[in-house]
């Protein structure tokens, strides 16, 4: 037995599995997955397959890699609602939403679409009722695009033609290529727009809120009613909403110990 496999001990190399995948950020393979262990090809075959079998993980529409599945989501979702920092984590979006002075949301990728996990909501009368557990769609919300922009071409091509690009609000995208123009311009510029495509007479932006190792784990976005914020006057608070991430992703993933 080589030293690497000496420092798993047996009962912890499928919490090990899953780690790996969290900090990638990104689908892996097997042996990807093994290059982090060092074990024998049959055991993490074995382990992995166990953990799809149960819901922990899943394989990905593109080559069939492994991803976290719904039951390893929930835990991790459950871990940060119930953790010591959700007092933090909600008082930074507090703070960035009086700023701004419109709804904030956080949202995550769930299969259904982007999942709201938490949100402040602005005190006008008028405003866009999305609460917590709220699904809205991939291709026509400011953080759904954001979330497509951090695949790479070969699983971004394998998404978009699995996607059903139904049309919501009167801007909404529904052709891949067009689609696939616009995922390729938030890439370049680092943060996504909604201008009515997902509901008439709303805009929204986003910005990601990344994990440690760079990957994608969820969107910090506003909307705001189109009469009282124009998509230029949105585009003037991209400073505060990516402030607000920075300090979102050193409250979710610091060491509270």
């Amino acid at each position: 037995m080589s030293k690497q496999q000496d420092k798993i001990p047996p009962n912890l190399r499928a919490l090990r599995i899953m780690e790996i995948l969290a900090d990638a950020g990104r689908p892996l393979s097997v042996a990807e997955i093994n290059e982090h262990l060092g074990l024998p090809k049959a055991t993490v075959h074995r382990l992995c397959s166990t953990l799809e079998a149960s819901g922990f993980l899943a394989r990905d529409t593109h080559r069939g890699r492994l991803r976290p599945a719904r039951r390893l989501r929930r835990i991790g979702g459950g871990v940060l609602a119930t953790s010591r920092m959700h007092v933090a984590r909600h008082a930074v979006m507090e703070r960035v939403a009086r700023h701004i002075g419109e709804t904030l949301n956080l949202a995550v990728p769930e299969e259904q679409g982007m999942s709201y996990v938490d949100r402040v909501d602005t005190q006008w009368p008028l405003r866009f009722q999305l609460p917590i557990g709220s699904h809205v769609p991939f291709h026509c919300t400011a953080s759904g695009k954001l979330f497509l922009s951090a695949y790479g071409d070969p699983e971004l091509a394998v998404v978009l033609r699995a996607l059903e690009l139904t049309s919501e609000g009167p801007n909404c995208i529904t052709r891949a290529d067009t689609l696939l123009r616009e995922i390729q311009t938030i890439r370049g510029r680092g943060h996504s727009f909604d201008n009515e495509e997902f509901m008439a007479g709303m805009i929204a932006a986003a910005v990601p809120v990344r994990t440690p190792s760079g990957g994608f784990f969820g969107a910090l976005a506003f909307h705001a009613p189109l009469q009282r914020m124009s998509l230029g006057q949105a585009a003037g608070h991209l400073g505060t909403l990516s402030c607000g991430a920075r300090d979102l992703e050193r409250i979710l993933f610091m060491d509270p110990d």
